[in-house]
């Protein structure tokens, strides 16, 4: 079910002229165009696995039949301004009990049905999830229309972190007023949204941040192929990379990541997963036009680890028993 309310009302049109650096080129982007809503095959009926998040071809039906309550919210970026962020909020059914809050940060292809769906996977898990747009800014202001792939793709490149920062915390300060929430948060996010989860953990979140899960996020800050040190020695919140070894961009930058975090002494944990590629939450097993029965089992496996290891983290670093 899903509920329109307006928080903060009035958008900016703030168009910003720097793209992003660190943005990863459209190619890389490929598996998860693979199947669903994205290519615009037919989605499924059926709702899939509900143990874990939709695939892309599940994506609607899972969203149609959850029990859970769904909003449309908008927040204000900063306090007193006039630019609003459009969010997707959903809370877990057992509203016995209050609950701490999962930021769901979207790919470089924005706030799609997709994103709305793990948002409300996490939601089952017990957390108030919410999910921002954060191309609101920069697409004239907030909307529940979702954009073109490619028209997201374009937008989230002029987006900047330090913007980014902005949204998440903004967001994780509506969600953690509600009367039904925990003043903690932790930010998960998937591709673009990964990069976005280092980039806030750098910069230390708000009051209540308490980790991160970075679903094939690059690390936002380079030297020659190496993090930048002086970068990650600012992490101070445990933190998760989960990536598939066909990603060969990111693949290649986890040894050094890894051997960095361990010995700067940070609380982490890495998997890059065999044979998965690129965007294996969303691909997933379902079928390519070209098939590929290895990939898909290896998509799936590595969805079978990711999603229960994620779960475990986020109840463990916000105090969920």
């Amino acid at each position: 079910m899903s509920f329109s309310r307006t928080i903060a009302i009035g958008a900016g049109a703030l168009l910003f002229a720097t793209a992003c650096k660190h943005a990863q080129p459209a190619d890389e982007h490929a598996a998860h165009m693979a199947a669903g809503e994205v290519a615009g095959q037919p989605q499924s009926e059926q709702q899939g696995d509900t143990r874990y998040p939709a695939s892309a071809i599940h994506t609607n039906a899972r969203l149609a039949a959850s029990p859970r309550h769904g909003e449309w919210v908008r927040v204000a970026w900063e306090p007193g301004s006039k630019d609003s962020i459009q969010a997707w909020m959903v809370y877990p059914t057992n509203s016995s009990a209050k609950a701490p809050v999962v930021v769901v940060v979207h790919e470089i292809f924005g706030l799609s049905n997709w994103v709305r769906s793990v948002a409300d996977q996490a939601a089952a898990e017990g957390f108030i999830a919410i999910a921002p747009d954060l191309n609101s800014r920069v697409r004239g202001g907030p909307s529940m229309d979702s954009l073109t792939a490619d028209s997201a793709n374009k937008l989230s490149r002029l987006v900047p972190i330090p913007e980014r920062n902005k949204a998440i915390t903004a967001v994780a300060k509506y969600a953690m007023s509600q009367p039904a929430a925990v003043a903690k948060y932790a930010v998960i996010g998937f591709c673009y949204g990964g990069t976005t989860v280092w980039g806030n953990a750098i910069d230390g979140g708000t009051n209540g941040y308490s980790g991160g899960v970075a679903f094939y996020g690059a690390f936002p800050y380079m030297n020659s192929g190496v993090p930048n040190a002086d970068s990650m020695k600012k992490i101070n919140k445990p933190l998760m990379l989960l990536s598939g070894a066909k990603d060969n961009r990111i693949g290649a930058t986890m040894p050094a990541i890894d051997s960095m975090m361990k010995a700067l002494g940070k609380s982490y944990y890495g998997s890059n997963y065999p044979g998965a590629v690129h965007g294996f939450a969303r691909a997933q097993d379902d079928p390519k036009q070209q098939r590929d029965e290895a990939e898909e089992k290896a998509n799936l496996d590595a969805i079978h680890d990711a999603w229960p290891r994620t779960v475990a983290f986020l109840k463990t670093n916000l105090g969920v028993k």
